[in-house]
């Protein structure tokens, strides 16, 4: 059992970004097309940037980051052209066969590429992307944008569904690093609700995450800023990122206003599993889908507390075996190495159904003075209960909800050069069944 101290900082340090949240709180959001005012993207769930013939412009940004111990980072990114830099870099969405066109505009003083792992026949230019060598013979990039004004397009066909990380071919221990990187999703042909071809793969579209894990190492960042080099052997990561942000920014909402260049949120924000479908989109009896990239230099565990999750796929492939037998499995923990990416779904049910007549929880519950209240609790350990709290108590549960920590298990890895609890930390919100006053 972990101390409460320790428990008590994670609600702490949670509050100030979860005001806002809790304020701005919908109904969980699912995937939406990328809009240039944040005001139409759902409060949380994976923001999809799309286009009907599956083009996309992208231009290599400057900027700089926030982090929670009040450090300004450096980056570089890939952006929407027209649109300011971000970090990270579009989520791009497209379909099963599409021909995806991809439009580098390189404004860096250094060349850039992208790769596409996990697809096949990259063409550059309309021709086969082709390896670049440097003066030693070492291959270091493929096709690639020349310095200040480069252009290369690359295309593909997607003809497989999954997750799949797009990312700088061209030094990409620096490159990646900087912020050069990007997740991207092809859906299947069977629909939107489901993450590959196959039936045991669907899910609730209103429930669907990104959550792109990296690391950054802030002397590399100063190097690159103020034009010095930076010897790769001395590379040590400071800080943890869940889609650019480090906790508690990551629970605060997609979009948020003091977060300008770091839009995507990570919080999780589901419903009990109800195998009943009570017509409303959000609450549909299907799981929530989760999807890991990792764009670090070592293995993360994360695990999200109050269940297991099922692990279906892992680097766009659907874990199957060779007579499509279901090969999936649940796990405490998901480790996600470096490059990789995996799909998990995921549910919480509410097997105790505690409730206080005819099921209460059967411990007594201490007096109001022999208590600590976290900031997320409701007066009542039921689901769905609001209670009275001691005169002065900030709360920021709004409708009896449950909040479940999600962390990676690598404890150095959940700070922010050496502030604890930070880094690689969210929040999984479980609102209480209907009929109920949620917002």
């Amino acid at each position: 059992m972990m101390d409460k101290r320790w428990w008590n900082r994670i609600i702490q340090r949670a509050a100030v970004a979860l005001t806002v949240l809790v304020a701005a709180a919908t109904v969980s959001g699912g995937s939406q097309p990328a809009a240039a005012s944040h005001e139409d993207w759902p409060t949380t769930g994976v923001i999809c940037t799309t286009d009907p013939t599956a083009t996309f412009s992208l231009t290599t940004m400057e900027g700089h980051i926030t982090l929670p111990d009040g450090n300004s980072v450096h980056m570089w990114g890939f952006s929407e052209s027209g649109q300011p830099f971000q970090h990270p870099s579009p989520v791009l969405c497209v379909n099963e066969g599409d021909t995806v066109t991809v439009v580098l505009h390189n404004t860096l003083s250094e060349p850039v590429s992208i790769v596409f792992p996990g697809q096949e026949n990259v063409l550059a230019n309309g021709r086969p992307a082709q390896p670049q060598f440097d003066d030693g013979g070492d291959l270091v990039s493929l096709t690639d944008a020349a310095p200040a004004g480069g252009t290369v397009t690359y295309s593909f066909v997607a003809d497989r569904p999954g997750t799949y990380l797009y990312q700088s071919g061209t030094d990409p221990a620096l490159q990646v690093n900087m912020g050069l990187f990007g997740a991207m999703i092809v859906r299947p042909s069977m629909g939107a609700e489901y993450a590959y071809d196959s039936a045991s793969t669907k899910f609730n579209p209103y429930t669907e995450y990104v959550m792109v894990l990296s690391e950054i190492d802030p002397a590399l960042h100063m190097a690159v800023e103020q034009g010095q080099p930076f010897n790769m052997s001395n590379y040590t990561p400071r800080y943890w990122l869940i889609n650019g942000r480090s906790f508690p920014d990551t629970i605060a909402p997609n979009g948020a206003t003091w977060l300008p260049y770091q839009p995507y949120s990570s919080l999780v924000h589901i419903h009990p599993y109800n195998d009943v479908d009570v017509g409303l989109p959000a609450y549909n009896p299907d799981p929530a889908l989760i999807r890991y990239l990792s764009v670090g230099s070592e293995d993360y565990p994360h695990h999200p507390h109050g269940n297991h999750e099922l692990v279906i796929g892992r680097d766009g492939n659907l874990l199957a075996g060779p007579l499509g037998e279901d090969t999936s499995y649940e796990k405490f923990t998901v480790i996600i190495g470096p490059g990789q990416t995996m799909d998990a779904l995921f549910q919480w049910e509410d097997v105790e159904k505690w409730e206080p007549i005819n099921n209460p929880i059967p411990v007594t519950i201490p007096q109001l003075q022999n208590l600590t209240f976290g900031t997320f609790y409701s007066g009542s350990p039921y689901l769905g209960n609001l209670d009275t709290l001691p005169v002065g108590t900030q709360a920021l549960n709004q409708c009896g909800e449950y909040y479940h920590i999600a962390h990676n298990h690598a404890l150095h890895q959940i700070t922010a050069w050496g502030v604890v609890l930070s880094g690689h930390i969210t929040f999984s919100r479980i609102d209480p069944p209907l009929p109920n006053e949620c917002p």
